[in-house]
Order: structure tokens, then sequence, then C-alpha cells
């Protein structure tokens, strides 16, 4: 690769010129510069504003002045940052001590380079468009910004949680909109080291600007028998005196309830019983050139594609009343026919099946990253530099907002499940944790802990749930704590919704046009309007009136995309939620789950000291300021979706939201699991299915161990251990062994929180974070690091005993169970039993380790195992404050430095900086080293050198 280099004359150029009004404009911040168009909606002006000296953002309008700063994503910027102006005959360039952002005058486009005048990422040339658009009213531009691919080995990373599979985006296509199990976030890191912040609401396309098409729009399309123009839907029923139905099908897109029914999906045959039913798309399709076709499937039940007689989509399954997106892509020829194949098997009342297709692209435009977004005042999008991608994260931070650091008990295991229908049942399962000395800090009440006519009173139905407040107060007593689910969604008989109404702040559409959700008889609701400050505040005064004086813990703002209603057109979910207090939903579509997250962040803060803790189904750039976890949604209970989980998990992690959870176990369950543990109850028997339930779930709470939040939930069947296997079972005995352990790991977990924080890290981490310069890691999306010790390798295939792990070069590894040494750089297949996860500890990796407890705080880490890899050099630093309070903003928390010189084979455990109430002033530490001659497996038991520390450095000889 070729480096492209600023030049001497930019570098060189007049600095603090006098402002040159027919050029551009100097202010206190940047410059504008201004252009001259070439059409009626090209640009105009272009802004370069500094932020900090490695972030600048760029604005560009078509209009004669700006549209006003109104983000919704970043935060207030503490300080002017210094920087100086330089300009050559045909550029203007701002320069930071950082980077410079150099704007061409007769296009306006933009070039970012950094302090050497290496050239880092480049807007391409003739890549900024601008279509007018006007929605409700209101006027705005559907706009497109292209930046040209300097490296083809470039990984990018970002844009929220998806639910492909699919890691590294470079060259990918990504469409960016909220809905359950997929969360959007624009904005993307790459290991070039920048990072772009795309300030949009709308929806949005990464790559492909376009919609994906229609198969007939692509493809000359011939049925089975050869005639052209369809291909041949056979549907044939699951009763054999119900009639098949053959008929030719010009595309397959089967993905949208009809709108005023909200009953049958469009196109498929009304009057045809797809419960149990086996429908078959087949016929040939036709190219008009040749290249990589990329298809995006839309599925429930149980589907599997094949082209050209090869099955390019193995057997997937997602409940009927969820589907999910997959996307493959295809080689073909131009001219040549191939046989294409669809095996469909819907299992549920209403079905839906769609396969769309983009068209193949030339391989350099693909690779070079593109942003659309449908409706925004300008373009805006930010520039963030770092010295490394963890740097660049800092910098998104620095725009969006601080994580705040977690409370400690929420680091603990949590317990959930769909649902715990009354008092007994909540406080039964807490105790029977307690008895069983499984570890737990936290129960979780979802759904229609309310009576059945009455969502959005936040009050319990007093006949399942008769003393909301001693059963809180239980829990506590049992050391636990609790979070409940709220909604924004009000059934219009409340006093809450009348209390929203009067003020304008509910969305009429869902009453006018009678939408009825799936309880009982199905009641008549809406949802708030959560872009209104002071919509926003009666959220929260609704909330603490009802819940807070209960001693709720923790709050789980679930379908905050919002989900009005599932499997409709991106049209109607619009429509649904318009207008905003803002404007147009087209143009705001995408941050409700921000904004719902401030309500509650803001109002609580108020209330009290205890830290926030939100889990919310939908996340966006910025969320992370307001104490919010995101969780992958409403998953399926399938390997497939398992795996897809690890990359899912890495990407939101690379989006900059350190705080993230899914349901271990997957959420819609298969009716083969619901069948085998019905019969499990019946007759005690392990039947094929049961074993594969068990094993499933045992790889994923092992999987589950090692994310930010460790959280199981799900449908039926109940997703307790104790619930999925008896205690002699290996899968019973796995899971304890892991829930045991991410206890005794909580003095490393709570330092990572504190990290967070401080040094805006991340806690999942892609293996690219740490090994940029090892190219094999940029697409290596199913293993990572969990902090800065761990490789973390899940196993997501049935019955596998062994997989691939990757060991990057430039550190040597040890297997965390036996301590034996392993050489970087090199890829093994590793033994990979029922009852253990590949787990490995980088070289040069301290570790501590607290006592065994109950719950996270049961007792104080007054001897901690404190375990050193050598190999190399090594760090870590021991975070403590007060764990439940906000008292560290203040500066009330303590650190503890330890450093391992592996030439002198020393480590220093550094002076305590820092105090808090109720430090823990002298305690004791269990040095245990491991090494190439030393190999130890970890064990709470093994004994090591002891020094006792009472704040004063040491240094100790290993």
């Amino acid at each position: 690769m070729k480096l492209k280099v600023l030049s001497a004359s930019i570098l060189a150029g007049v600095m603090s010129m006098a402002c040159n009004p027919g050029k551009y404009e100097k202010s206190e911040h940047g410059i504008t510069v201004n252009v001259t168009p070439t059409g009626e909606n090209s640009v105009r002006k272009v802004r370069l504003q500094v932020m900090d000296d490695k972030i600048i953002r760029v604005s560009a309008t078509p209009d004669k002045k700006f549209a006003p700063d109104n983000s919704l994503v970043t935060v207030p910027q503490k300080e002017n940052t210094e920087y100086t102006v330089s300009e050559t005959d045909s550029t203007l360039s701002v320069i930071t001590s950082a980077v410079t952002a150099t704007v061409s005058l007769s296009t306006g486009d933009v070039k970012f380079y950094d302090r050497n005048g290496k050239l880092i990422v480049s807007e391409a040339e003739g890549g900024r468009s601008f279509s007018p658009i006007e929605v409700e009213g209101t006027k705005g531009y559907t706009v497109r910004q292209v930046f040209e691919s300097l490296n083809d080995e470039e990984g990018i990373y970002g844009l929220g949680q998806h639910q492909s599979d699919e890691f590294n985006y470079k060259g990918l296509n990504e469409e960016l909109f909220q809905y359950n199990t997929k969360v959007s976030v624009p904005f993307v890191v790459s290991t070039d080291n920048y990072g772009i912040l795309w300030d949009s609401y709308s929806l949005c396309r990464f790559g492909n600007p376009a919609p994906y098409k229609q198969l007939g729009q692509v493809f000359k399309l011939y049925d089975k028998d050869g005639k052209g123009g369809a291909l041949t839907g056979t549907y044939v029923p699951a009763k054999v005196e119900e009639q098949t139905i053959v008929q030719r099908e010009d595309s397959i897109y089967f993905e949208h309830l009809i709108r005023k029914e909200l009953k049958h999906v469009v196109n498929l045959p009304q009057d045809f019983n797809y419960y149990g039913s086996h429908v078959t798309y087949e016929g040939e399709i036709e190219p008009s050139e040749s290249g990589e076709f990329k298809f995006i499937l839309y599925y429930s039940g149980y589907i599997s594609v094949f082209v050209d007689g090869k099955e390019v989509v193995p057997e997937r399954w997602r409940t009927a009343w969820n589907p999910n997106s997959y996307k493959f892509s295809v080689n073909l020829e131009k001219d040549k026919r191939v046989p294409l194949k669809i095996e469909w098997k819907p299992n549920g009342a209403v079905a839906y099946c769609g396969l769309r297709v983009y068209s193949p692209v030339d391989d350099k435009k693909q690779l070079d990253m593109s942003w659309w977004g449908e409706m925004q005042d300008q373009i805006d999008y930010y520039f963030i530099y770092g010295e490394d991608m963890d740097d660049v994260i800092s910098g998104y931070r620095t725009l969006t907002g601080k994580a705040p650091i977690m409370a400690k008990w929420v680091m603990g295991y949590w317990q959930s499940r769909e649902k715990y229908n009354t008092q007994e049942e909540v406080l039964s399962t807490l105790a029977e944790f307690r008895k069983r000395n499984i570890p737990i800090d936290n129960i979780v009440i979802d759904w229609l802990h309310w009576k059945q006519d009455s969502w959005g009173s936040h009050e319990f139905d007093r006949d399942r749930f008769p003393d909301p407040k001693g059963m809180v107060d239980s829990i506590h007593d049992m050391h636990g704590h609790v979070m409940i689910s709220v909604w924004p969604k009000f059934y219009v008989t409340t006093e809450h919704y009348k209390e929203f109404d009067k003020n304008g702040w509910m969305y009429k559409l869902p009453v006018q046009d009678s939408i009825k959700d799936w309880v009982g008889p199905g009641y008549l609701s809406s949802f708030y309007d959560a872009y209104d400050p002071d919509a926003r505040k009666l959220f929260w005064n609704q909330m603490k009136d009802h819940y807070v004086p209960l001693g709720i813990d923790a709050w789980w703002m679930d379908a905050s995309e919002p989900n009005i209603r599932d499997c409709t057109d991106l049209q109607y979910r619009k429509d649904l939620i318009t207008p905003t207090a803002l404007g147009p939903s087209t143009k705001y579509f995408n941050a409700y789950g921000l904004m719902n997250a401030e309500a509650i962040y803001d109002g609580q803060r108020e209330t009290n000291d205890d830290r926030v803790f939100l889990l919310t189904r939908s996340g966006f750039a910025g969320q992370q300021r307001y104490s919010t976890a995101t969780w992958s949604g409403d998953i399926a209970t399938r390997w497939e979706d398992m795996k897809a989980q690890i990359s899912a998990g890495l990407n939101f992690a690379a989006s900059g939201i350190p705080w993230w959870s899914m349901d271990i176990g997957g959420f819609c369950v298969e009716d083969r699991y619901v069948a085998a543990a019905k019969e499990y109850l019946k007759t005690g028997k392990e039947t094929p299915d049961m074993k594969e339930w068990r094993e499933l779930n045992t790889r994923w709470y092992q999987f589950g161990a090692f994310a930010p939040m460790f959280r199981a939930h799900g449908q039926w069947p109940y997703r307790e251990i104790f619930n999925i296997a008896p205690e002699n079972h290996p899968a019973y005995k796995s899971v304890v062994y892991y829930i045991n352990l991410r206890y005794d790991m909580m003095p490393y977990l709570y330092s990572l929180a504190g990290m967070t924080h401080f040094n805006d890290y991340t806690i999942m981490r892609p293996m690219v974070m740490d090994f940029t310069a090892d190219k094999a890691t940029r697409s290596i999306g199913d293993q990572y690091m969990f902090g800065p010790a761990f490789l973390v390798a899940p196993v997501y295939n049935y019955g596998a005993t062994s997989r691939e792990v990757y060991f990057p070069a430039g550190s040597d590894w040890y297997d965390f169970y036996t301590g034996k040494e392993i050489n970087g750089g090199q890829r093994l297949s590793v033994a990979a039993p029922y009852e253990r996860i590949p787990l490995y500890v980088r070289s040069g990796s301290i570790i501590p380790f607290g006592p065994a407890m109950q719950w996270s705080d049961e007792k104080p880490a007054d001897i901690i195992n404190l375990y050193v890899y050598a190999g190399e050099n090594g760090e870590f630093v021991l975070y403590e404050d007060e764990n439940v309070n906000y008292n560290y903003e203040k500066g009330n928390y303590a650190v503890i430095p330890f450093k391992w010189n592996d030439e002198k084979q020393t480590l220093t455990i550094g002076e305590r900086a820092g105090q808090y109430p109720g430090m823990l002033r002298n305690r004791r530490f269990n040095i245990i080293k491991v090494s190439k001659d030393h190999p130890v497996g970890y064990g709470r038991e093994n004994k090591g050198v002891e020094v006792a520390y009472n704040g004063t450095a040491k240094t100790v000889k290993l």
C-alpha cells in the first residue's frame, strides 16, 4: 500500500492568516469554507469545527447557512482547542497538535492527515450528495457521504449490534434502524486508528445506499417448468385433506403484515393454514452481469436456501412472531441460468419469508466507506483520530459522554425468565439459589406484573403480588437486588395514559388504527413521545411515584425501539410515532431509546444517589452516558444464534458502548425443546432434544460468564440452572463453576468497570483492538479478549469437544485451567470438553481474584489471590470505591497499581492512592506466579507468596 502524504506546501502554508471572507470565515472553533455550487443541490458551505486535538466535526450544506446546532448524541465540550489555519491556492487546512483537516476550495471535499502528514482518511471526490425531502411540512435532505478506501486491508467495526454474524464491515452493507434484536449505532472505528460518528437519527445505510431489490428486478426468473417471469411457489398444508396451492411468484417478498387488518402477510395466499406446512419456491435465476450478488433473507420458521444445487443457507429457524434477517453472497455468471430453491417450513399461524438482492458493485467502490441518511438538515459527522482503537473510542466518549461506573452488584449474576408470575415465584426462586449456594445478585420481574388490563399503570396485580414492598424488602434481606420491566407503553384506559394524552404526549395513530396487543382479548395502547423533555419528566415521575417507594434497584426499559407493532414495514413504523416533539419521525426514527434512557437517568440522579442501572432493548450513540446496558433482544435458542451473539456483542462494544448483555440460552424456544422439557418433567428421561437443550445452555452460560453483564433469560422451559439439569449433571456442574468463577473475578471485573469510566476502556474486546498490527485478527469475530488478560473462545457447535483458536503474535498464552504455555502467532485446535470453555491468559497479565462469595459484596476482599503470568512486563490497577453511590465522581475512590518486571522477576505493589469511607486499609495478597517452567492452573486454594499490605509500596521477588 502506498501512503499518501500531505504536501510540504500545505504544511508550510501561512499560519493564522488574515481571514479572507471570499473563501472562508474563521470562528473560535474552526472555519467555514464557501464553495461555488455546481448545481441546485450541490454543496455551498463546508464547516470544520475543532472539538479536540484529535476530533474534527465536518458539516456540509447546499443551503446559504447551516442548521442550528442541536445534536442529540454529543455533549458540550469543556474547552476550546487551539488550532491554526493554512492556505494554498486550492485548499484550506485546519491544523491541531495531532491532526490536519484539509478542504478543497473547488469541491469542498475533506481529507484528514496525522501530525506527520500521512493521509488517514479522505472523502471521495464527488462522494457527497444532497436530495431535497419534505415530510409533514418539514424540509430536509436525503444525503450521502463516501470516503475513499486508502487501505484495502483496513478493518472496520461498530455500527451497533446486528444478527447476520458479520464482523469486519469493510466492504459490507448494513441498514441502520432499530428493531427487536437489531440495535443501530452510527459509529465505526478503523484499524487505521480513526473513527467516524455519523450524526443522524434517521434511517441510515452503511455501504450500498439503495434498498435491496426484488429478485425480478435483478434477475430473469423462470419457474420450475421453464416459463419466464416468475418462480414457482408450492404450498403444501400440514393436513392432507386441505388443498395444496401452486402459484407463480414474481418476487419472494412476504415480509410485512397488511396494515389495516394486521393479520395476514402481504402477497401470501390468505386462506392457507401455514402452521406445520411446507412451502417451496423454486425455478431458475439468470443474471445480466457477472459478479458477487449480495442477498438478504428474511424468515420465520425453518428455512434453507439452495443456489445452483449448493446449500448456501443451511437450515435456520426463527419464531413466527419475531422474524430474523440473514445475509449471504453468491458469485454468478452473466446470462447463465442457475437453479434457485427455498425450502420453508413455517411454524406459526402467520408466516414471513423474503429474499432480496444487491447487484454486483465494483470491488473498489464496495471497499469505499459510504454513509447514507434518509432525512437530515445537512451532512454532519465527526472524524476522531487516536493513537490506537482504544484512543478512538475514548474520543467518541469525549464527544458523546463518559460511561458511569455501574454498581458492583451489576457485575454479579442475574436471573430472569419470561416470566415470574407471582410474588411467591420470585421469592422462592431467589431462596432456591441461596439454599443451593449458587451466587446471585439480581432477580428480574418481567412484564405483566400488573393487572392484565392495566399496562402502564405501574401497579402490581395484588392478586398475584399481594405485598410488593414486602417482596422487595425480602429480596434485599436475601442480599439480592431486583430489576423491574417498565415499558414506554400505556393502555388507553390507564390514568397514566390520560395524563400524557391531555398534554399531547401520546402518539395518536396506534389508537386511530385500533392497534391492539397480544394480551388476553387484545388491548388498545400507544407509546409516549420521549422526544419531549416534559414528557420525559412525567415518565420518570410516574415511576418515582409508584416504583421508587418499593425500593426497586434497576430498570428494564423494554421495547424501546419503540416497538408499537411487530412485523410491519418501516414506513408504517415511522407513521406510528409521528410527529415527535422535535419533528417528523422520519428525521428522528433511531433515537427514541436514547431519549427514553435520558428520562430515567436524569430523573433518578435528581431523586437519590443510588447508581442508575438501565437495561434497554434498543441503543444509540451516546447511550453509555445514561448508565445504560443494552441486550440483544429476543434472539432464538439456536446454535447459530449463539454464535451470532459473539460478533454482535463485539461490534456493539466497538461502537463505544461498554455495557452489553444477551439472553443466555436464547429467548424464543424451538418447539422441540419445549416438548423435550415437558417429556422430562413427565418421565425424567433425557431425550436427544433435552440433551441438546442442556448442552446449548451450558455452552451459552460459559460464554455469558465473560460478557460485561452475566444474565440468563428466556421463555419456557425455565432458565434457572436447577430447572435445566440436576445437580449431578455436567451442565449443572459447569454452570455453577462459571457463576462461582465470575464472583472470584469480581476485583478484576470491578477494576475494569473503573477503567470504562476513567480511561474510556472497553471490557469485551475484539482481538483486533489489542492486536491491531496482527492482520490475522481482523476477521476473527468468534473469540475475544475480556479485559486485558483473558482470551475467550466460546463453543457454538453441538457436540463439539474442540475448537480452533488463534493465539496472536507478540504474546505468549497460558491455559487458564492448567497453566500450560502456548506460543503466540499460531492457530491451534484446542480441547473444549463439555464442562469447560477454552480460556487463556495473556503473558504479562496480573489478575486479582477475590474470596468465594454468594453475592458481590458479601465480604471485603481482605485476601486477594493475585495471579501473575510471566513472559513479558505487565501492569494492572486495582480499583475500589463504595460500590453503590456516586461519590467516586467527587474523588472518593482508591487505586492500587501493580507492575511486573519480567526480566527481574519482581512484582511491585504500588502505594495506594486515594481513599473512600469504609475502605479496607489492611489486606493480604497471595501472589501466584505462572510461567513456562511453573505451570499453575487457576484454583482458589493455590498457595503462593503471601504479602501483607497497608497501602505502602512493596516489591516482591518471585
